[in-house]
């Protein structure tokens, strides 16, 4: 049955797009028949759609998913002290819930003029919020249910990092090893990562923000080291001259 009606989806999206989008090469009306077969969506509900030539999955669209994949609710809270209005940046952190006594999914999204394209410029927020729940989605679906690591009587944030149970690099390793692959002054990386996360210290961050910050950290280094350095920089205390 199931395939019986997403072979009638296909064709019934095949149908409207070349209607909608008569310049349209074969190639891109092959991507709209695969994603449709992944996902079951439907073009005439808005759950997809053609921006440049490529396929977006609409809000509505995630929405169908996260209905079918049994979501039972979703959260976001904007991060006040990662965020920066006056330079249009923006950071959320998203929980999506599975059940009604599910402890939750969460994933961070982050948006600003240096990583969204010119069409969306001015709703750099919504940007970020919808990564979010992107993020929490995608982790809620992919992610077998796991039992939460036992916290020691003096863990926190960084320094429940230290254990990683599927084979994964620790966070604190994960950290090393970027600042030692771009040549970065640890010192100033802390503290920048401290005040991305809104903590005094790194040791007090949550592990989700510290996560957050690796990810974040290992983006900037790969799209634009000398920006990054400049960003470190702003955060050397300059020695004070002996009087």
């Amino acid at each position: 049955m199931r395939k019986a009606t997403d072979i009638t989806l296909v064709r019934e999206n095949l149908r409207l797009v070349k209607q909608l989008y008569p310049a349209l090469a074969q190639r891109d009306l092959r991507s709209l028949r695969d994603l449709t077969r992944a996902h079951s969506l439907s073009v005439s509900q808005g759950e997809i759609l053609c921006i440049d030539g490529k396929w977006y999955v609409t809000h509505a669209g995630l929405l169908r998913i996260a209905l079918r994949a049994r979501c039972f609710g979703i959260r976001t809270a904007l991060q006040d002290r990662q965020s920066d209005p006056l330079a249009s940046r923006w950071v959320f952190r998203a929980t999506v819930f599975k059940s009604r006594c599910s402890k939750g999914f969460v994933g961070y999204g982050d948006a600003d003029p240096s990583n969204t394209s010119p069409l969306v410029r001015g709703c750099e927020m919504r940007v970020a919020e919808t990564r979010a729940v992107n993020r929490a989605e995608e982790l809620g679906s992919f992610s077998p249910p796991q039992k939460p690591p036992a916290a020691g009587p003096h863990s926190n944030g960084y320094a429940g990092t230290n254990g990683s149970s599927n084979g994964q690099p620790r966070l604190r390793d994960q950290l090393c090893l970027l600042i030692r692959q771009h040549n970065l002054d640890p010192t100033l990386v802390k503290a920048y990562a401290a005040d991305f996360c809104g903590t005094e210290t790194l040791r007090e961050a949550s592990r989700d923000l510290v996560e957050s910050f690796v990810t974040e950290l290992a983006a900037t280094a790969k799209k634009n080291r000398d920006a990054l350095v400049c960003k470190l920089n702003s955060y050397a205390h300059p020695t004070e001259a002996n009087p």
